[in-house]
């Protein structure tokens, strides 16, 4: 699978992750801090590695920055993309199962190596559900992309 990735600050854990999802057999495409020459800013990283998703080159994203949460924002401005800020496993497996979530932010800040190995497998492990409901919900959310103003 080809997973873009971005991060604001070329901090440890954002190497480690992009080592460990090699590992795990993707191709990853870097961004920000991870791509020398790259814009680092995490509004301007997020929005690339999204984009990737948004228009069909990448099956999925993980973007970071200190917090988590200026790269999550970023990411969900992008039509198409639905990011959710993971700290923990059962996070991200409700992200996948229940948001159908293509995004994956993480907090350089508070992530560590052995707490990403958790949140990726969760991540990868989930599968969006076919309850009616969540579906619905998914889909509404389409449906505010399609209707905003760019």
């Amino acid at each position: 699978m080809r997973i873009s990735v971005s991060s604001d600050m070329d901090e440890p854990v954002a190497r480690a992750l992009v080592a460990e999802l090699g590992r795990r057999g993707h191709e990853v495409a870097a961004y920000g801090a991870l791509r020398p020459g790259d814009d680092p800013q995490w509004a301007a990283c997020s929005e690339a590695a999204v984009r990737e998703v948004a228009e069909g080159r990448a099956e999925q994203a993980v973007v970071c920055c200190w917090t988590g949460t200026g790269a999550s924002i970023a990411a969900n401005k992008v039509p198409g993309v639905r990011a959710a800020l993971c700290t923990d496993a059962y996070t991200a497996d409700g992200a996948r199962r229940w948001n159908d979530a293509n995004v994956l932010a993480l907090s350089l800040r508070l992530t560590s190596e052995p707490l990403l190995k958790e949140i990726l497998d969760a991540w990868f492990a989930a599968e969006a559900a076919d309850d009616p409901e969540d579906r619905e919900n998914v889909a509404r959310v389409g449906r505010l992309d399609a209707a905003r103003v760019v």
